[in-house]
């Protein structure tokens, strides 16, 4: 290298601390990336299965039981196109086209 045996071993100690910051470097991205990845998997893991309420956080339903809610608003929908056609008698569809009739007939009684 220079000759001078001082310089040449200052010169290899600063390359083979550049070499070690640069290996911690690229050590230190591998792990944060590895961690971003698992705190989003623990993410994806609670979506999934839920979590129970905290002390100021109200409990998250899972997957499964937002699906089943999903089920139950299913159920009740039905119940209320139920009450829109005209069927049994029961229905709302059937009280307002009865009230309609009766004020029709009502409007013709009063000409």
């Amino acid at each position: 290298m220079t000759g001078v045996s001082a310089v040449d071993q200052a010169v290899l100690w600063s390359a083979a601390a550049v070499a070690v910051a640069a290996g911690l470097g690229l050590l230190w991205k591998f792990v944060r990336g590895v961690a971003r990845f698992v705190a989003r998997a623990e993410e994806i893991a609670d979506d999934w299965t839920g979590t129970p309420a905290r002390p100021g956080v109200p409990a998250r339903p899972g997957v499964m039981a937002q699906l089943a809610q999903v089920g139950q608003l299913a159920q009740r929908m039905d119940a209320v196109e139920h009450e829109l056609h005209p069927n049994s008698g029961l229905s709302l569809r059937d009280a307002v086209d009865r009230v309609e009739a009766t004020v029709r007939d009502l409007q013709q009684q009063a000409r």
